[in-house]
């Protein structure tokens, strides 16, 4: 069994990891850091566009076991990083739905209302109508 998190650093998906580290302690935990790649990019500009994310993968890779160690104030404890580049709500749908071992997604949500719920669509409700596996959403 394995827990999979959805992981941007923002403050929603901070209290996610919190709570899947602490509901969770005995199963692997999966954090998927999912670069949001606008749509619309041309033909031309698509190597550029992939040398850019595979930079910020790097980036993000070598600081979030640091950040994540700091979060739960347990440097020993072990989990696994993954990285997507697209829709976020989609990928973390993929994810869950490729991988076997997913048991279970834990989000964060910014918890929007009205009008800019509307707008801005929610990635958490996304999630939670699609994902083939329960999904947990920390607000």
């Amino acid at each position: 069994m394995a827990i999979l998190v959805a992981y941007d650093g923002s403050e929603p998906a901070r209290k996610a990891v919190e709570h899947a580290f602490t509901t969770y302690s005995d199963e692997e935990i999966v954090l998927l850091r999912v670069i949001d790649a606008a749509d619309g990019s041309t033909e031309a500009g698509i190597e550029i566009v992939r040398e850019m994310f595979r930079e910020r993968e790097k980036k993000v890779s070598k600081k979030l076991p640091g950040e994540i160690a700091d979060l739960i104030g347990d440097s020993d404890r072990e989990f696994r990083t993954e990285t997507a580049v697209g829709d976020p709500a989609r990928e973390i749908v993929s994810f869950a739905d490729e991988n076997d071992e997913i048991d279970h997604v834990v989000i964060g949500s910014h918890g929007r209302e009205g009008l800019s719920r509307i707008l801005l669509g929610s990635v958490a409700e996304k999630i939670v109508r699609r994902s083939p596996v329960p999904v947990t959403v920390i607000r």
